[in-house]
């Protein structure tokens, strides 16, 4: 018992005699205070651990010293680690997920269009596009028969494609081109 009571004893006065100085040196060496302290904190736990290996008198400085230096140079390591594995991370997850900032957009512009139809137009295409509902499934949901929903969602589908902006090409000869009778001045 009496050990132990020595023991806490050379421990408080080492700490009491080499605290500041220990911080200091870590403070110096760190960008941030929280690191320093848990650098300090770390010197102090092996200086306990090792009570029995730290030099008396003047030389217990340059032995903590020691202590906090290599403390310090795990510290970087673990945090050049930390710091890798991030940037892999990073770099994996680039390539498993797509950019999904094209999609944000284009639902956003979706969701906007559909605000502006009809609240029935609106309801059919919410169900076919959003919750994956086929026509007959769709008239199930609506209680209306799946001939009344059919021409309904192609209708909606349409307005929708003109809100958007994007109509697909029409196929065929374009109306605005000259034909073969107004380029020779219409007689034939």
């Amino acid at each position: 018992m009496r050990d132990i009571a020595a023991r806490e004893d050379d421990f408080r006065r080492l700490y009491a005699a080499h605290f500041d100085p220990v911080l200091g040196f870590a403070l110096r060496r760190t960008a941030r205070p929280e690191d320093a302290a848990d650098v300090t904190a770390d010197t102090f736990l092996v200086a306990w651990r090792r009570l029995s290996h730290v030099p008396s008198g003047e030389a217990a400085g340059p032995w903590l010293y020691g202590v906090a230096r290599r403390t310090l140079a795990n510290q970087r390591r673990g945090e050049a680690r930390r710091t890798a594995l991030g940037e892999r991370l990073r770099l994996q997850l680039a390539h498993a997920v797509a950019d999904l900032a094209d999609d944000v957009v284009h639902r956003a512009d979706v969701t906007a269009a559909m605000k502006r139809l009809s609240a029935r137009d609106e309801e059919v295409l919410q169900l076919h596009l959003w919750e994956g509902l086929e026509p007959r499934e769709i008239a199930e949901v609506l209680g209306i028969p799946a001939t009344v929903v059919r021409p309904r969602l192609s209708r909606a589908r349409s307005r929708l494609r003109d809100l958007l902006g994007n109509d697909p090409d029409e196929g065929g000869h374009s109306t605005s081109e000259p034909t073969a009778s107004t380029r020779d001045g219409g007689t034939r």
